[in-house]
């Protein structure tokens, strides 16, 4: 045992203690193996395997550290889309079915509808004072329960207390079943709608494209109680002008792709399923023709481009165009709409000078001027008067435009008219927010827009403003009879 030293061995083993070891990744030995270990020599299949993998993952974890500094804070919004045919767009194709047809799985069929009413009116209580059917939220709960038991744990998300809370209450606390029974039919169709749109949205970013909302559309025909004695020979052109409204309202940047909620929430949609209720014959003439998704509606459209295509060459020029109406639009509206909304396109002689409106701009034409009180119509409007492409309108603009109403309106023979008290009237009811510049936003928020417009540029719109107290009367006179 070791019991002391002297002053000589004392220092050596101080000495000793002084150094440092070096680290084990600096002795010859230990790099040695890592060298050896690295080159995989000696290592059997899964394990070169492994380290393989650790390798790739590597190079993987570096080259996305590498882009990341170069980003700086930037975060990555733009993502390839896999290539047609990959195994990555395979895996898409193949996860986006299967979550669709879960969703679908999930939504209440006709038959569980039916017996949800039955359920409901079964359970409810009456009204004592209006005599309508309504539960409280201790019926509510127990119809839940009857439903869930008949028909299975997917209704039971529509009997939650908050959408208990979302409809109108009496005073005892009661909420109507009808209403109740109306939304959850809405839901189910909507949900069924988001479905039917996301399988035919090929590249799955949210967007239809107009061949494929035509798709849709033609899917639903069959469905679609006024529409199903359609020939198959107009089934094409239908599917393309019913397409076109869903383009016009839910795709404002005219970027060719509609977005799918948009469309969803859209007043379109509820119009063209009103094709639903009733037949055709049931339907009035007035309420054929105010719905752009009848049959009626579409034949309507057709025979009027080829009424106003004398040529038949299948576009229109700006002479024909000025045929529209009955040839009330100004000829610096038809102007100005071709500079606006048409695309140059070669006659048959082979020059570019001719400009030409194609089916496609007919219609976003006619919507416009059938949908000038909408916000849309409007912002297709406000281009064609905006005579500068500046932004707003000025005094002399007006004066410009409604120069030539003035001109129809003395030629079919009525009083003479002050262009400036004209002038005046239209900034007294815009009342735009700079005194010297009518603008757009101007144009939508005095919710007049769609009749200053049709001053401007429709001599039968300003008849009809001009005359507003007499039509007003003329309407009030059948209801009062």
């Amino acid at each position: 045992m070791y019991s002391g030293s002297s002053d000589g061995e004392g220092h050596d083993a101080s000495s000793v203690a002084s150094r440092k070891i070096p680290p084990a990744s600096s002795m010859l030995w230990v790099r040695n193996l890592r060298r050896y270990i690295g080159s995989g020599a000696g290592l059997g299949s899964e394990a070169l395997m492994e380290l393989e993998t650790k390798r790739i993952l590597l190079d993987i974890f570096k080259e996305k550290q590498q882009k990341s500094a170069e980003a700086g804070t930037i975060p990555s919004f733009y993502k390839k889309k896999p290539e047609e045919g990959s195994i990555s767009r395979r895996v898409q194709i193949l996860a986006k079915y299967r979550f669709l047809k879960k969703q679908s799985d999930n939504l209440l069929n006709a038959d569980d509808l039916d017996a949800m009413w039955v359920c409901l009116r079964e359970n409810c209580v009456i009204d004592d004072a209006t005599g309508a059917e309504k539960m409280n939220y201790e019926d509510f709960c127990h119809i839940a329960s009857v439903c869930t038991e008949q028909i299975g744990p997917k209704c039971r998300r529509f009997f939650s207390p908050s959408n208990f809370m979302k409809f109108e209450k009496d005073e005892s606390g009661r909420i109507a079943i009808l209403p109740f029974y109306l939304y959850v039919m809405r839901t189910v169709s909507l949900t069924q709608a988001r479905i039917d749109m996301s399988e035919l949205d090929e590249d799955s970013d949210g967007f239809l494209l107009p061949a494929e909302m035509e798709a849709y559309i033609r899917g639903l025909i069959p469905n679609l109680a006024q529409l199903r004695g359609m020939t198959e020979n107009f089934i094409a052109m239908y599917t393309r002008i019913a397409a076109q409204k869903f383009f016009f309202f839910c795709d404002p940047n005219r970027r060719g792709k509609a977005c799918i909620k948009k469309v969803l929430l859209s007043n379109c949609l509820q119009e063209l399923m009103e094709l639903h209720q009733e037949s055709e014959e049931e339907a009035t003439d007035t309420e054929q023709a105010e719905n752009w998704f009848s049959l009626t509606s579409a034949q309507r459209i057709c025979d009027m481009f080829i009424a106003l295509d004398k040529d038949q060459n299948g576009t229109l020029s700006k002479q024909e165009l000025r045929e529209y109406a009955d040839g009330t639009l100004t000829d610096i509206f038809i102007e100005r709409a071709f500079d606006e909304h048409v695309t140059t396109r070669r006659g048959k002689n082979g020059n570019g000078s001719g400009r030409e409106m194609d089916f496609d701009s007919f219609l976003d034409f006619v919507l416009a001027l059938e949908n000038k009180d909408t916000p849309e119509g409007i912002t297709y409007l406000f281009r064609c008067l905006d005579l500068h492409g500046r932004g707003f309108l000025t005094t002399a603009d007006i004066h410009t435009l409604f120069r030539d109403v003035h001109q129809k309106w003395i030629e079919g023979g009525n009083y003479e008219l002050c262009i400036e008290d004209v002038r005046d009237e239209i900034w007294d009811m815009v009342k735009p927010a700079d005194p010297l510049r009518i603008t757009l936003s101007d144009l939508l928020s005095c919710k007049q827009g769609g009749t200053v417009a049709s001053m401007l540029i429709d001599v039968r719109g300003f008849w009809a403003h001009d005359n507003r107290e007499n039509l007003l009367q003329e309407e009030e006179e059948p209801e009062e009879e």
